[in-house]
């Protein structure tokens, strides 16, 4: 297959028609269509992002079961956006991430009814001392990473599950001293990336990521220890018993040596745990991996959600036994009420930016199972207030009550003071910021690692109430990284079993067993 010979949507003349006669806007989505009855995401990954610095790999199950239609994929953005005390900008992300966003004033086409370009990146937990000032101090910064990574895109694979094709996407961008005359040469431009990409995915090989020899059998080491842990506990309920707050999520860090590969720990992951935010991104000097279960931010139509997830059970090894599990947790008192709490504070922080009378709870604690365990959920929603933005919605929502406490500001004071060091990614966000200025669906950073400098760092926490005991809420966190902590040495296994070769003729990696 050519991608030369294939059409491009929409049409100079059509685009002409939408910026400059119907002036829609500046910036709108061109395409050409391939076939994908033969790609999956992760060879489309390799072939486009093969020699490059920064990528990203963005996919979805839900409820653990049905794949969701969309997957993203794309290499080699046109900006990077680093922020943090170490970093160029400085000080609350979602500003400088605004401003590189504002020239853009999107036009959706109905051939692209999703996401086609934008911000892709992470934001992590310490960025909250910048959406609530009271909460900031001196803290360790022994991971060395930005407060946040965006990658700027708009060249992307959009991958259908659907209707098993691909829309390799590129974006008309038209500055304000754009005149029609000037349109044909931006066109041509955006259909040149276009196609481009294209040949890279009609390429007859699929370039291996490069992985050196692994040595099995490191051990991880808790960043505060079993003892240090059970302390947090002990002192955070004596809080509660206090009356300084109803509950607070403490958290240990697992740092791991490994020299595997952070792609083949993704394909790893995304085998064993199937969840609705799966991603892979390439920040060059540190990767994250993770499938996450709960979304933090979502906006779409400047209707904001944000979901809530509190109360866990494991799947069962049949479906009686998994519907008895089920109910059981449904019906737990403990649970319940944990779960309530939590919606409380999540509509008051949708409530924060969103006008009241739209404030709803779209659903409330209804069951949903995942590949491994059955999580009671709801979702709150609302309409955004007029003048506000979408970044004025993950300000309020960010970090989620799930991952912080309640009342929320309390609580991360006091879990910073017993931790006193930044947490990085653990209980951030990651997700995109469309170039549409009404759209953008982030997760929360659980069930996330980060690989940095040979090292893997995986972090849990849980949440402390009156009555918890010690040692069961230290058993909870290593229950919780068991599941990546597996997917890290079962990949280290399976990739430990092969040698790398690479061949003189073209210098790309294959593996032979």
């Amino acid at each position: 297959m050519d991608p030369h010979r294939l059409p491009a949507f929409p049409s100079l003349d059509e685009l002409e028609r939408l910026i400059f006669h119907e002036k829609r806007g500046n910036c709108v989505p061109v395409f050409i269509q391939l076939p994908a009855d033969l790609i999956t995401p992760v060879i489309a990954y390799l072939r486009i992002a093969h020699n490059s610095k920064y990528s990203f790999l963005l996919e979805s199950v839900i409820a653990g079961e049905n794949v969701a239609r969309y997957s993203f994929i794309g290499a080699d953005p046109f900006k990077l956006i680093k922020v943090g005390p170490n970093e160029a900008i400085q000080g609350d992300p979602m500003l400088a991430l605004e401003r590189e966003l504002a020239v853009y004033k999107y036009v959706k086409i109905p051939q692209v009814p999703t996401f086609t370009g934008g911000a892709i990146g992470y934001v992590a937990y310490d960025a909250v001392q910048h959406f609530e000032p009271k909460t900031a101090r001196p803290l360790e910064d022994n991971l060395g990473i930005p407060e946040a990574v965006f990658m700027l895109a708009d060249t992307l694979l959009i991958y259908d599950h659907l209707f098993q094709n691909i829309k390799v996407v590129s974006h008309v961008f038209c500055p304000e001293n754009s005149t029609p005359s000037n349109l044909a040469f931006i066109y041509q431009t955006a259909v040149s990336k276009v196609r481009r990409l294209a040949r890279a995915m009609v390429s007859p090989t699929t370039p291996e990521v490069p992985q050196p020899p692994i040595t099995l059998g490191n051990a991880s080491t808790s960043n505060v220890g079993k003892d240090g842990y059970q302390r947090f506990v002990t002192i955070l309920k004596k809080h509660i018993v206090g009356g300084d707050i109803i509950q607070a999520v403490p958290s240990q860090r697992l740092s791991r040596p490994t020299l595997l590969h952070p792609f083949n720990a993704y394909r790893r992951l995304r085998q064993v745990n199937p969840s609705p935010y799966m991603f892979y991104l390439d920040c060059g000097d540190l990767q994250i991996v993770g499938a996450s279960p709960e979304t933090l931010c979502k906006v779409e139509g400047n209707k904001v959600y944000n979901h809530a997830i509190a109360g866990t059970t494991k799947r069962g090894e049949t479906a009686e036994e998994d519907e008895r599990l089920g109910q059981e947790l449904l019906n737990s008192e403990k649970d319940r009420a944990e779960h309530i709490m939590l919606v409380d504070l999540a509509r008051n922080d949708v409530n924060r930016v969103c006008q009241p009378k739209t404030v709803k709870v779209d659903h409330l604690m209804r069951l949903e199972k995942f590949s491994h365990v059955i999580h009671l959920t709801s979702q709150v929603s609302g309409m955004l207030r007029e003048g506000l933005t979408r970044f004025d919605a993950f300000r309020s929502i960010f970090p989620a009550g799930t991952v912080s406490g309640a009342p929320k500001i309390k609580a991360i004071e006091l879990v910073y003071g017993l931790e006193q060091e930044r947490r990085g990614i653990y209980a951030g966000g990651v997700g995109r910021f469309d170039f549409a200025d009404d759209a953008m669906d982030t997760c929360i950073a659980i069930r996330t690692m980060l690989f940095k400098d040979g090292v893997a760092y995986l972090q849990a926490g849980g949440g402390i109430v009156h009555d918890s005991v010690e040692e069961d809420e230290f058993n909870e966190t290593i229950n919780k990284l068991k599941g990546n902590v597996r997917a890290l040495e079962d990949a280290e296994r399976e990739w430990s079993s092969f040698s790398l070769v690479i061949t003189a003729e073209n210098g790309l990696c294959r593996l032979l067993a």
